[in-house]
């Protein structure tokens, strides 16, 4: 699960980074301060976890975790080489979805690529990048396929039909995620891996004075409405608040966002929400060595879950014997769930659901 963290140059990439990760990233006030994409490891946050582990005394809790790269900024002209264009198009490419930090708050300290701040304009711009390097390799398959269907060839048909599409959109300026696919066209729409088919969850940075109004400031409601045409969540929050909160202990934070009237940190909200954008959940294992969240991706069947945990699981899968989390926690103890029959025997075709608590059952 890699996450690309995208935008324009001194949008607080590198400062949002930083907190999400404290991996210490180089954050500076000029363009380009960031070159290679820097990485790091996320812990997902799950209350769950601590209330599973109590319950079970168990010895470590290990939660789900995602990856986090901080790309290069991105300037207009990125598709034919411009700034860093190159090397921010191939790095993008490697991610399986896309953060994208637009700037929404003004300070004359802070300067801007484009001489002002103006989300729609900001987000366009990397948008109308991305669309324009798909642009050009789908126009180079779309050829290529072209001429196989002349000779003859019946999936360069289908595959001519669904790259029309595709152009068409990408001509407009629209993303390939805004398109409906089969799911035979879209195993091969995965193929093409295009920058615009990924999906997309933005993030408008404000101020850490604009925290108690964060969601309704003018910046912030222009982006929201562009994000609607995208069908795309944004998530607002202040890189700079999060960067301190990042340097603080447990009791400390819980303090300070106390003072700020906040209920969790921002980037807990982000996290959760790039988790949701994938189509990832989390199934639970409990026990007295440890508290554990597997991630699956939404409609994982049980012995294909099994198989996170170790091949052996898949291979020989007998069943899942399944409790809801709420219901285990409510009655107290796994023993009391099973005498109230709320534990269920799941077999080969059941479908792992958020929050399952499971033991499976195996012979190999």
């Amino acid at each position: 699960m890699k996450l690309g963290v995208v935008g324009l140059p001194n949008v607080g990439k590198s400062t949002l980074f930083n907190a999400i990760t404290q991996a210490g990233a180089e954050s500076a006030n000029y363009p380009f301060c960031t070159i290679e994409p820097n990485v790091g490891i996320v812990d997902v946050p799950d209350e769950r976890l601590n209330k599973l582990s109590a319950l079970y005394g168990s010895k470590k809790i290990i939660p789900t975790q995602i990856e986090f790269v901080d790309i290069a900024g991105l300037v207009k002209g990125a598709s034919r080489g411009e700034g860093l264009g190159n090397k921010f198009l191939a790095h993008i490419r490697e991610v399986d979805a896309i953060v994208h930090v637009v700037r929404c708050f003004e300070d004359s300290n802070i300067t801007h690529v484009e001489g002002s701040v103006g989300p729609k304009r900001d987000m366009e711009t990397i948008n109308l990048e991305l669309v324009f390097s798909d642009l050009d390799a789908v126009q180079r398959r779309f050829d290529k396929a072209s001429t196989m269907k002349r000779v003859g060839d019946k999936k360069n048909v289908e595959n001519v039909e669904v790259l029309s599409r595709i152009l068409d959109t990408l001509k407009e300026g629209l993303p390939v995620r805004s398109l409906e696919f089969t799911d035979d066209e879209l195993e091969y729409v995965k193929s093409l891996f295009l920058l615009t088919s990924k999906p997309v969850i933005y993030v408008a940075n404000i101020s850490e004075d604009q925290i108690a109004d964060g969601e309704n400031l003018p910046l912030v409601l222009e982006l929201k409405t562009e994000a609607i045409i995208e069908k795309a969540e944004v998530v607002v929050i202040s890189a700079k608040i999060e960067e301190d909160l990042a340097s603080l202990s447990d009791e400390e934070r819980e303090v300070f966002l106390e003072d700020l009237n906040l209920s969790e940190r921002g980037l807990n909200k982000l996290v959760k929400s790039c988790y949701s954008l994938l189509g990832l959940i989390s199934y639970l294992t409990a026990g007295e060595k440890e508290t554990r969240a597997w991630t699956i991706e939404r409609g994982t069947k049980a012995p294909q879950a099994a198989g996170k945990i170790h091949t052996d699981f898949e291979r020989g899968f007998i069943r899942a014997e399944c409790v809801d989390y709420q219901v285990l926690l409510d009655l107290g103890a796994y023993t009391a769930c099973k005498e109230k029959g709320k534990v269920r025997s799941e077999g080969k075709e059941y479908v792992i659901k958020d929050g399952d608590v499971v033991q499976f059952r195996f012979n190999v």
